[in-house]
């Protein structure tokens, strides 16, 4: 094998390590050219989009014999592919004989590390001085201009005497040593026309590492080999799951109808390199678990150097560680009970028929917009475990980098127009305009996707309003502006009352009510009467009071439904309650706590007249106190006195008649005390006997008022 250098005697390899920027597959195998396969991938026969984020793609095809393909996918896919990639062979003994089949594929950062095993290292784009310096020993063949064969010992670098310019640096020009059978000859790079290996060893590793580059040109694309080396004929179908672009849809509801129709489109991105032909796209709504591990990138565990296993060692261990009144939510059969009957008449598996919609539209003027006049092929729709799937009924060919809208559901929905006024927007005061809406029952038979929906009216647009996930026979509301003639406002005020004391075990407990009142006052400035779906906000642990007449409830509020005449001002008044409990240790109370219970009129008579009687064995017990207290306070002054006559006597001696009067004063002391201690003793009793009769009363006392 010669090679050819220019006139620096450069050798550029071209190594561009295996990755391109975008992404070029979302299905679709090519051959891959290093691998020379025996044949391509099965076609790519079926997509699922799902709203998640991820697609389902399918291949499937007759194979014939030992087969092999390469399936190219984004560098970023790879992770997904090799979590979710299946293979199945029909029949299933096909495959069992001549091997078993296998997924191959290079890992991550793999092409340096291939390169550097081989001995002609083209890894890090080498230029010819280099590489030859790598291969010293070799024998190889030169033309300069002559041929000259020799084994290399090695490249050095001698100025090239010509004089740099100003700030640059002086050149350097690389000469090649080689030892020939004539001596050693030393020959400038500049001058090699081109050279070729002797031993065909290193030929081979050159030519490999080439086609190696070669094949890894695009820098973000990794091909997955296929193997099968089963027998005979068969058929394969291969399966995988990698990212896709989410699908959306759009749908349009014409209201100026006598039966509104619903019609909605999927939004579908092809935003890989490859054209779909002829596939069968489903579209799937619903939120399955999806996550990405890193399946692809090599893994290498640190491991512990452990000391020889001698006496005295230990092993290493391990240690793993809106519902309605009546019912959650109404079916629409059960709001429209005549229409959705004759709705259910006109479908054909789950699905409106074109031909019946046009037949039942009623007339509108040939210069209004018309939607049925792009009555469109409805999807076919089907359960998936706990999600829905819409499969489209013709196979889909959408370009590459492309996207399309395509026909999704067409049927007519029972609606029923309203104003709906929000409480929890009157709440930030002033008046407010309610929103112009339409009660929708789904009774299409198909869980319908989040969306925008466009509304027309009166043969012309509407306005434009939003939808989330819609199952099959719920109602749902939906609002398209506001409603500039009416005007609504609200006034709240709050109360709290006792309904209820008990008192048992000396624990008194008040039950209270918090009430809440939210007055609307709406006024319809328009001729016309309006339904009226008023939205209160519930109130956390309240029950409510008036009025019990609610439409539904939803997790945080309640719909109220009215008429609201032309021309009139209508107020509806909100209340609710929320139990309060408090409870009060009697033994505890100051005696004006108490009294104040006494004197509240909300508190039941027997329960005042109770707290009456513990006043007054408390104000007994408090006295006991005080006169103990004065009792123990004239004790403490007397013995202070006598303390003090006692010093005095001692300073005075007893002999002389200052001593002598201390003694008296001092035996009078004595005398004193001794009565203070026997009416001390007489006022414990007391106070013992008072708290006493206190807390048992309070103890005794059972009421529920």
């Amino acid at each position: 094998m010669f090679l050819i250098f220019n006139k620096f005697g450069r050798f550029f390899a071209g190594l561009l390590l295996l990755f391109l920027s975008g992404p070029l597959l979302l299905g679709q195998s090519v051959q891959d050219k290093g691998a020379s396969p025996s044949e391509t991938a099965p076609p790519l026969r079926r997509i699922a989009l799902f709203s998640s984020g991820v697609g389902f793609f399918e291949h499937s095809g007759r194979i014939t014999g030992p087969t092999a393909f390469t399936l190219p996918f984004h560098v970023n896919t790879v992770k997904d592919v090799l979590k979710s990639l299946i293979l199945a062979e029909t029949p299933p003994e096909a495959s069992d004989q001549g091997g078993s089949p296998s997924v191959t594929y290079p890992a991550e950062a793999a092409l340096d590390r291939t390169l550097q095993s081989l001995r002609v290292d083209l890894s890090g784009n080498p230029g010819i001085a280099e590489l030859l310096n790598k291969l010293r020993g070799a024998e190889i063949e030169v033309s300069a201009p002559g041929a000259i064969s020799g084994r290399i010992i090695g490249v050095e670098y001698r100025p090239s005497g010509i004089q740099p310019r100003w700030g640059e640096a002086a050149e350097n020009e690389a000469y090649l040593s080689l030892f020939t059978p004539q001596g050693i000859r030393i020959i400038g790079l500049k001058e090699i026309a081109s050279f070729s290996f002797k031993d065909p060893e290193l030929n081979a590793d050159l030519n490999r590492a080439l086609d190696l580059i070669t094949a890894s040109r695009d820098e973000e694309i990794r091909n997955l080999k296929v193997n099968l080396p089963g027998r005979g004929n068969r058929d394969l179908v291969l399966s995988y799951v990698i990212p896709a672009a989410v699908w959306k849809v759009s749908y349009r509801l014409d209201l100026s109808r006598e039966k509104p129709l619903l019609q909605g489109w999927a939004i579908v991105d092809n935003d890989s390199d490859t054209d779909w032909e002829e596939v069968e796209l489903s579209l799937v709504t619903g939120r399955p678990v999806s996550f990405i591990q890193n399946l692809y990138t090599p893994y290498h565990l640190a491991r512990p150097v452990l000391p020889l296993a001698i006496a005295g060692t230990a092993q290493a261990e391990t240690y793993a560680s809106g519902w309605a009144a009546e019912e959650p939510a109404r079916a629409a059969k059960a709001r429209f009970p005549a229409q959705a009957a004759a709705d259910m008449a006109e479908q054909d598996s789950s699905f409106p028929r074109a031909e019946a919609m046009r037949e039942m539209a009623a007339p509108i003027p040939s210069a209004a917009y018309n939607l049925t006049q792009g009555t469109v092929t409805a999807a076919r729709g089907a359960e998936l475990g706990e999600q829905f799937e819409f499969t489209l009924k013709q196979p889909v060919n959408l370009a590459r980098r492309q996207s399309a809208m395509l026909p999704l559901v067409e049927g007519t929905v029972d609606a029923k127009k309203a104003v709906i006024f929000s409480g929890a927007k009157a709440l930030g005061g002033g008046p407010i305009h309610p929103a112009i809406g339409v009660e929708l029952a789904n009774t299409t038979g198909l869980k319908l996707p989040a969306g925008p929906v466009t509304v027309y009216d009166g043969g012309a647009y509407a306005g434009d309003a939003l939808i989330e996930f819609f199952p099959a026979g719920e109602n749902r509301f939906i609002s398209y502006g506001e409603d500039l003639s009416v005007s609504g406002s609200l006034t709240a005020s709050n109360t709290r009352t006792i309904s209820a004391v008990t008192i048992r075990g000396g624990i008194m407990t008040v039950s209270r009510k918090q009430g809440y009142e939210k007055a609307y006052t709406l006024r319809n400035a328009s001729g016309d009467a309006k339904r009226l779906i008023l939205e209160h906000p519930v109130t956390a642990e309240a029950a409510l009071v008036e009025p019990k007449d609610f439409k539904e409830r939803t997790g945080s509020l309640y719909r109220f439904e009215r008429t609201l005449p032309g021309g009139q001002e209508l107020t509806l008044t909100v209340r609710e309650e929320a139990p309060l409990l408090e409870r009060i240790v009697l033994s505890q109370l100051r005696p004006e706590s108490l009294a104040a219970y006494t004197v509240n009129r909300e508190i039941p008579p027997a329960v005042r007249d109770a707290l009456q009687r513990a006043i007054a064995l408390k104000q007994k017990a408090d006295e006991a106190q005080a006169a103990l207290s004065t009792l123990e306070n004239q004790k403490n002054r007397l013995v202070t006195e006598q303390e003090r006559i006692r010093r005095n006597l001692e300073a005075a001696g007893s002999g002389t008649q200052q001593g002598q009067e201390y003694l008296r004063r001092l035996a009078l002391t004595d005398g004193d005390i001794d009565a203070v201690h026997a009416a001390i003793e007489t006022a414990e009793k007391n106070l013992l006997t008072a708290r006493q009769a206190y807390e048992t009363y309070l103890g005794s006392m059972e009421l529920e008022e």
